[in-house]
Protein backbone atom coordinates (compact mmCIF):
# COMPACT_ATOMS: atom_id res chain seq x y z
CA UNK A 1 0.00 0.00 0.00
CA UNK A 2 1.14 3.43 -0.77
CA UNK A 3 0.02 6.79 0.41
CA UNK A 4 -0.55 9.65 -1.91
CA UNK A 5 0.17 13.29 -1.12
CA UNK A 6 -3.41 13.70 -0.04
CA UNK A 7 -2.97 10.90 2.50
CA UNK A 8 -5.38 8.48 0.77
CA UNK A 9 -4.28 4.87 0.51
CA UNK A 10 -4.20 3.40 -3.00
CA UNK A 11 -4.57 -0.32 -3.46
CA UNK A 12 -3.18 -2.36 -6.35
CA UNK A 13 -0.04 -2.87 -8.33
CA UNK A 14 1.95 -0.39 -10.35
CA UNK A 15 2.34 -0.77 -14.08
CA UNK A 16 6.03 -1.60 -13.64
CA UNK A 17 5.24 -4.46 -11.24
CA UNK A 18 2.72 -5.91 -13.69
CA UNK A 19 5.18 -5.70 -16.58
CA UNK A 20 7.88 -7.49 -14.58
CA UNK A 21 5.51 -10.32 -13.63
CA UNK A 22 4.27 -10.72 -17.23
CA UNK A 23 7.86 -10.77 -18.46
CA UNK A 24 8.87 -13.50 -16.00
CA UNK A 25 5.83 -15.65 -16.83
CA UNK A 26 6.40 -15.27 -20.58
CA UNK A 27 10.06 -16.22 -20.16
CA UNK A 28 9.09 -19.40 -18.32
CA UNK A 29 6.54 -20.28 -21.01
CA UNK A 30 9.04 -19.60 -23.79
CA UNK A 31 11.50 -22.05 -22.25
CA UNK A 32 8.98 -24.83 -21.58
CA UNK A 33 6.61 -24.43 -24.56
CA UNK A 34 8.70 -26.24 -27.25
CA UNK A 35 8.66 -29.44 -25.20
CA UNK A 36 4.87 -29.56 -25.13
CA UNK A 37 4.01 -28.65 -28.72
CA UNK A 38 5.67 -31.44 -30.71
CA UNK A 39 3.36 -34.39 -31.03
CA UNK A 40 4.42 -37.79 -32.36
CA UNK A 41 3.06 -37.10 -35.85
CA UNK A 42 4.58 -33.63 -35.90
CA UNK A 43 7.98 -34.95 -34.88
CA UNK A 44 7.86 -37.61 -37.59
CA UNK A 45 6.96 -35.04 -40.26
CA UNK A 46 9.59 -32.57 -39.11
CA UNK A 47 12.31 -35.24 -39.14
CA UNK A 48 11.24 -36.32 -42.64
CA UNK A 49 11.35 -32.70 -43.80
CA UNK A 50 14.81 -32.23 -42.26
CA UNK A 51 16.12 -35.39 -43.90
CA UNK A 52 14.65 -34.45 -47.30
CA UNK A 53 16.14 -30.97 -46.98
CA UNK A 54 19.63 -32.37 -46.25
CA UNK A 55 19.40 -34.78 -49.22
CA UNK A 56 18.19 -32.04 -51.59
CA UNK A 57 20.98 -29.76 -50.38
CA UNK A 58 23.65 -32.41 -51.03
CA UNK A 59 22.19 -33.33 -54.42
CA UNK A 60 21.99 -29.71 -55.59
CA UNK A 61 25.45 -28.89 -54.20
CA UNK A 62 27.02 -31.89 -55.94
CA UNK A 63 25.48 -30.97 -59.28
CA UNK A 64 26.33 -27.26 -59.08
CA UNK A 65 29.88 -27.66 -57.69
CA UNK A 66 30.66 -30.71 -59.86
CA UNK A 67 31.88 -32.60 -56.80
CA UNK A 68 30.89 -35.81 -55.03
CA UNK A 69 29.33 -35.60 -51.57
CA UNK A 70 28.47 -38.48 -49.29
CA UNK A 71 25.94 -38.99 -46.55
CA UNK A 72 26.36 -41.69 -43.90
CA UNK A 73 23.19 -43.03 -42.31
CA UNK A 74 23.87 -44.83 -39.03
CA UNK A 75 20.80 -46.90 -38.19
CA UNK A 76 22.09 -47.93 -34.75
CA UNK A 77 22.90 -44.41 -33.56
CA UNK A 78 19.95 -42.89 -35.49
CA UNK A 79 22.18 -40.23 -37.04
CA UNK A 80 22.79 -38.81 -40.49
CA UNK A 81 26.24 -37.33 -41.05
CA UNK A 82 27.31 -35.58 -44.20
CA UNK A 83 30.05 -33.40 -45.57
CA UNK A 84 28.89 -30.67 -47.88
CA UNK A 85 30.32 -27.37 -49.11
CA UNK A 86 29.81 -25.88 -45.62
CA UNK A 87 31.72 -28.62 -43.81
CA UNK A 88 30.78 -31.73 -41.89
CA UNK A 89 27.49 -31.92 -39.98
CA UNK A 90 25.57 -34.54 -38.01
CA UNK A 91 21.78 -34.62 -37.62
CA UNK A 92 19.94 -36.90 -35.19
CA UNK A 93 16.85 -38.59 -36.65
CA UNK A 94 15.14 -40.46 -33.79
CA UNK A 95 12.49 -42.08 -36.01
CA UNK A 96 15.01 -43.59 -38.49
CA UNK A 97 13.98 -47.16 -39.28
CA UNK A 98 15.57 -48.57 -42.46
CA UNK A 99 16.98 -47.75 -45.89
CA UNK A 100 15.96 -49.48 -49.13
CA UNK A 101 18.59 -49.46 -51.89
CA UNK A 102 18.43 -50.67 -55.48
CA UNK A 103 21.67 -52.57 -55.09
CA UNK A 104 21.34 -54.06 -51.59
CA UNK A 105 17.62 -54.22 -50.79
CA UNK A 106 16.39 -53.13 -47.34
CA UNK A 107 19.00 -52.42 -44.67
CA UNK A 108 17.69 -52.04 -41.13
CA UNK A 109 20.89 -52.28 -39.08
CA UNK A 110 24.38 -50.82 -39.40
CA UNK A 111 25.51 -48.00 -41.65
CA UNK A 112 24.60 -47.00 -45.19
CA UNK A 113 26.63 -44.55 -47.25
CA UNK A 114 24.94 -42.75 -50.15
CA UNK A 115 26.79 -40.68 -52.73
CA UNK A 116 25.67 -37.63 -54.66
CA UNK A 117 27.78 -37.10 -57.77
CA UNK A 118 27.79 -34.29 -60.34
CA UNK A 119 25.12 -36.26 -62.21
CA UNK A 120 22.91 -36.66 -59.10
CA UNK A 121 22.32 -39.55 -56.70
CA UNK A 122 24.35 -42.65 -57.54
CA UNK A 123 21.28 -44.91 -57.09
CA UNK A 124 17.62 -44.65 -56.15
CA UNK A 125 16.88 -45.15 -52.47
CA UNK A 126 14.15 -44.84 -49.87
CA UNK A 127 14.73 -43.94 -46.23
CA UNK A 128 11.97 -45.17 -43.91
CA UNK A 129 10.98 -43.32 -40.75
CA UNK A 130 8.70 -45.12 -38.29
CA UNK A 131 6.73 -43.45 -35.50
CA UNK A 132 4.41 -45.10 -33.00
CA UNK A 133 1.29 -44.77 -35.15
CA UNK A 134 2.52 -43.79 -38.59
CA UNK A 135 5.37 -44.08 -41.06
CA UNK A 136 6.90 -41.77 -43.66
CA UNK A 137 9.35 -42.50 -46.46
CA UNK A 138 11.88 -40.09 -47.97
CA UNK A 139 12.78 -41.33 -51.43
CA UNK A 140 15.16 -40.32 -54.16
CA UNK A 141 14.85 -41.14 -57.85
CA UNK A 142 18.30 -41.27 -59.43
CA UNK A 143 16.94 -40.69 -62.95
CA UNK A 144 14.88 -37.57 -62.23
CA UNK A 145 16.95 -36.29 -59.30
CA UNK A 146 13.78 -35.65 -57.27
CA UNK A 147 13.59 -36.25 -53.57
CA UNK A 148 10.12 -36.64 -52.09
CA UNK A 149 8.27 -37.41 -48.88
CA UNK A 150 5.46 -39.98 -48.92
CA UNK A 151 3.28 -41.12 -46.01
CA UNK A 152 3.13 -44.89 -45.62
CA UNK A 153 0.93 -47.43 -43.92
CA UNK A 154 2.17 -47.60 -40.35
Amino acid sequence: MRTSKAGIYSKGFTLLELIVVIFIVSLMLMVSFPYFTISEGGKLKSEAALLASVLRYLNDSAVSAKETYGVKIDLREKTVSYKGPDGEKIERIDELSSVSLQSKGTVSDGEVILFFTPTGASESFTIHLQGEDSAIAVSSNSLSGRIGIQPQEG
